[in-house]
């Protein structure tokens, strides 16, 4: 009888009794004694997001407070505010530069004084952001200090990142982007001696090359990291793009090894869903090693661009996506790279990653 009375008390307990769920929000990653994540039971896609504009290219936004409940509800605790560097006319219908070739789509301030306007004034809670300034044109860089005075005028201390800003987009060639060459780099020494001396990183879009050429714009970004060596800078896409599908993965990551390796202060964003789609999910076992050996120099992202024809939906097909090789890294990579360890420690923030779980 007792042994009948315990089976039915066994069969109507909650498993939710049994298994403590763990909450894992923004004051957890200040702790000190946090649980540890498991990762067979705790989700793989990464809780920092590094590289996410906020602002569309035309047209109008996703706002900014239904942006915030897109992170809260995927775990994504930690964002960096981008605007959109490159906006089209404000008379334009256009909402997608690649729709409209021929319209402008050239360097401005307006996203980020929006972004920051924004932030600002929602003062959302729940969600770790860091706002970047993408208004800089690489190809005329003359007046980028100016416009950082400007910045810290009308938002002191707000913005601590700088980027994605383009040295040379092949995609955006057909709407009067200009790359820059060897000499624009040089003119850059006094706004790179302001993030310096202020630890701001700068996310750069430089394409490695295309199908025809693979390496054809390698020696500029070579060239910025000659002249700029003491400066944080980050490799959006690891230099790759829709232009450059076809490249030998065993030949990338030599040459993303050789950079890494030569400049100390280089590291990765491997943002957007072309890497997963062209390149990792084709050659998983060569990128997760080269993931796994360089786990503190990678920064993770979706690049989502928030138009608002776009949709939660669609956010969070974007993190899965970009978030798929985390599956498969090892331990040490995940928590530094899914688990923003490398953004912690780049931002120098008081945040820790939690310990991996035992198997």
């Amino acid at each position: 009888m007792k042994y009948k009375l315990l089976l039915i008390l066994i069969s109507i307990t909650p498993l939710a009794n049994c298994v403590t769920a763990v909450k894992r929000d923004l004051p957890s990653f200040l702790s000190q004694k946090q649980k540890c994540y498991d990762r067979r039971k705790e989700p793989h896609t990464f809780i920092v997001d590094t590289h996410v504009h906020f602002r569309p290219f035309g047209g109008k936004a996703i706002p900014f407070t239904e942006l915030n409940e897109y992170f809260k509800k995927t775990g994504v605790l930690f964002v960096n505010v981008y605007g959109i560097g490159q906006t089209l006319p404000v008379h334009s219908k256009c909402i997608y530069y690649l729709d409209c070739p021929g319209e402008p789509a050239l360097p401005s301030i307006k996203n980020d004084f929006v972004n920051a306007a924004n932030f600002i004034e929602f003062k959302p809670q729940g969600v770790h952001y860091t706002l970047s300034m993408t208004f800089p044109d690489l190809a005329n860089p003359e007046n980028i200090v100016d416009l950082i005075t400007l910045y810290d005028k009308e938002y002191p201390k707000t913005f601590k990142w700088m980027g994605e800003v383009n040295l040379n987009k092949q995609a955006l060639l057909n709407n009067h982007h200009q790359p820059a060459s060897e000499k624009h780099i040089e003119g850059w020494k006094d706004f790179m001696q302001i993030l310096k001396e202020r630890n701001i990183p700068i996310t750069i879009h430089s394409d490695l090359g295309n199908d025809e050429e693979p390496t054809k714009f390698l020696h500029l970004m070579e060239y910025v990291l000659t002249l700029y060596p003491e400066n944080k800078i980050i490799w959006a896409h690891a230099g790759l793009s829709k232009e450059l599908k076809k490249i030998d993965a065993a030949k990338h990551i030599q040459i993303m090894t050789a950079f890494l390796n030569k400049h100390p202060n280089l590291m990765l964003d491997i943002s957007w869903r072309i890497l997963e789609d062209n390149h990792f999910g084709k050659n998983r076992k060569l990128y997760v090693a080269f993931l796994n050996k360089y786990s503190n120099k990678i920064l993770p992202g979706t690049d989502f661009v928030a138009s608002r024809k776009k949709t939660f939906k669609i956010y969070k097909k974007e993190l899965q996506v970009t978030s798929k090789i985390n599956k498969y890294l090892n331990d040490e990579a995940f928590r530094n790279i899914a688990l923003g360890n490398n953004y912690f420690r780049l931002m120098s923030l008081n945040y820790q990653a939690p310990p991996i779980c035992k198997k």
